[in-house]
């Protein structure tokens, strides 16, 4: 490819609402142009990156044995309304309707459309395992889109879905798309990690993320440095506590505390350590009629240490808690009859439902809100100023310094971005849709199934928040929208630079590297510049002063200085590099 002949438009500033890296760098370098709130256009140098990204996933998806097909963008209401998805999901769910007024939707993902081509093609255990694959647009109203590609509305995203026969055979289906979303993500080069992870709307008992590691990144990862454990911050288990709880040494108070409605501040006042403190934290639960009216409310009170945040994923694993909200001001005055920042178990003004965080169920001589505006008490004890806890659970997030549930160590955490997802679903999925097989034993049977995702669209961003300096991006060369670029100098004014240019050019082109000419004739600062911000991992620069010594200048995009090769060399120095 010559430059002259693509579509090359950098800006020297990035958008307004660019909030991430990635998003400036891949709208600076005219990788993507937004069209709506995220919605892009992947132009010319992006769609690049994008496409060679599909081609290693289809590679090792064919390699796995997956079967790939395109199931429709826009899908028919009738299918989510069997698994019941059309009214769950909310309004992340796009509904539309045709000029007949049927409904439809545009997908998010494809469990049901893939479940009814199952139970239409597939009727014997014979025809099974099967793994059926797409790399196709999917559209989710998120609420906030933001960071480009990273949150966007409109994205792509490969989806496959495994039907085994019986459970055992569904764990190797999972074993195998799990051994190649890790071919997958070694090809790209960039480094990741596999972690433990809640199946969320989707469903399942068994789910892996596979999230690059970036500081930027919205996802906190749990791992163990010492062993293999790791999980996302809303799978990670905290331990219960192993120490007895201690014996009461203070007699109860209340304390004035005025202003003061956070743990941290009543902690700083009373000269106290944060994690003496215990908030509370007021959620409620629905009981709803047959046409959606609330008939019952309950109002639950968590109790967690201070220092501690609240894992929502856990807590609506909490019997009784699956569909909590957080409880309206009005609803806590009811029952605590007081505004929050003051709240806490004793004095209630109605009963609620309590349950304890495992490392508040062994404090002595804690504090907690007074149920009275500007007061705390302090020295509370379960046994002696409460009764012991009834409900204890693991409700919060995990902390570093942790120990870790295998055993091995103590808990670190760092900064990831969710590439890609494998959940092991069961027949969640075939028995809402009563998609069956002839077994074995020749009766019918559901399916057993697995699903797994990779954001193509999304992984470029990752890479790019993974991989960027304070010049541009850094692509790996696996997935870089050129692989080579070749920079001469006053290319139009000297034909000794335009003759070698073009020889490098066609010896490259050859040998089936991926390289851009770039014969626009630039300033040699602005050329650069823009090869730099673009990121293209090696590049070659050409010019009648160098070639005067028989020298180019050779810089791979990670070096901080160009290296002096012999023009004689440089294809060679470009093979070795390359791995040709």
């Amino acid at each position: 490819m010559k430059a002259s002949q693509f579509l090359i438009s950098t800006l020297k500033e990035a958008p307004a609402d660019a909030e991430v890296v990635s998003h400036k760098l891949m709208t600076r370098a005219g990788m993507i142009k937004k069209l709506g709130a995220g919605i892009y256009n992947y132009m010319p140098m992006g769609l690049r990156v994008i496409r060679k990204v599909e081609a290693i996933v289809r590679e090792e998806m064919n390699r796995a044995g997956a079967i790939e097909v395109t199931m429709p963008v826009v899908q028919p209401a009738e299918l989510w309304q069997e698994t019941g998805r059309f009214d769950k999901m909310g309004p992340e769910l796009l509904r539309i309707q045709d000029r007949h007024g049927r409904d439809f939707i545009v997908q998010p993902t494809s469990e049901e459309v893939v479940t009814d081509i199952a139970r239409q093609e597939f009727k014997s255990y014979k025809q099974l395992p099967k793994n059926l694959y797409q790399i196709q647009t999917k559209f989710r109203d998120e609420r906030r889109p933001r960071f480009g590609l990273m949150r966007g509305r409109e994205f792509v995203m490969k989806d496959a879905y495994s039907f085994d026969k019986d459970r055992d055979a569904a764990q190797i289906s999972y074993q195998t798309m799990r051994e190649a979303y890790k071919r997958i993500f070694d090809r790209f080069g960039l480094q990741y990690r596999a972690v433990r992870a809640d199946s969320g709307a989707i469903g399942g008992d068994l789910s892996e993320e596979f999230q690059v590691i970036a500081s930027t990144g919205e996802d906190a990862i749990v791992y163990c440095p010492s062993s293999d454990y790791a999980a996302n911050i809303e799978k990670a288990e905290s331990l219960a506590p192993t120490q007895q709880r201690p014996a009461a040494s203070e007699t109860m108070a209340k304390v004035a505390t005025p202003g003061n409605s956070t743990c941290e501040a009543v902690a700083e006042q009373l000269g106290l350590p944060l994690a003496r403190t215990v908030k509370s934290l007021v959620l409620a639960t629905d009981e709803l009629d047959d046409k959606g009216l609330i008939i019952k409310t309950q109002v639950w009170l968590l109790l967690l240490r201070g220092d501690h945040e609240m894992n929502e994923i856990k807590v609506g694993k909490v019997e009784g808690l699956a569909n909590f909200r957080f409880a309206s001001v009005a609803e806590i005055e009811d029952h605590f009859g007081c505004k929050p920042g003051y709240l806490g178990p004793i004095g209630l003004k109605k009963p609620v439902n309590i349950v304890v965080d495992r490392d508040v169920a062994v404090m002595a001589d804690w504090i907690c809100g007074a149920n009275e505006e500007d007061f705390h008490i302090t020295g509370v004890n379960f046994g002696r100023d409460l009764p012991e806890p009834a409900l204890v659970a693991d409700l919060r997030n995990v902390v570093a310094g942790d120990k870790s549930p295998d055993g091995q160590g103590e808990l670190a955490i760092e900064r990831g971005i969710e590439i890609g997802h494998v959940f092991y679903l069961g027949t969640k999925y075939s028995k809402a849709m009563e998609a069956t097989f002839l077994g074995d034993n020749g009766k019918p049977q559901h399916f057993e199934m697995g699903c797994y995702g990779i954001g193509v669209t999304r992984l470029p961003a990752a890479a790019v928040e993974q991989n960027h300096d304070e010049r541009g991006m850094i692509w790996p060369d696996a997935i870089a929208p050129f692989t080579v670029v070749i920079c001469p100098i006053g290319m139009s004014r000297s034909e000794a630079v335009k003759a070698e240019a073009e020889k490098l050019y066609s010896e490259l082109l050859a040998l089936g590297v991926d390289v851009i000419l770039d014969d626009r004739d630039e300033r040699p600062g602005a050329m650069l510049a823009d090869w730099e911000l673009i990121g293209v991992p090696h590049r070659v620069v050409l010019g009648d002063r160098g070639l005067k010594d028989g020298q180019v200048e050779y810089q791979q995009r990670r070096d901080t200085e160009a290296t002096k090769l012999a023009t004689t060399e440089v294809l060679n120095h470009l093979k070795s590099r390359l791995g040709l």
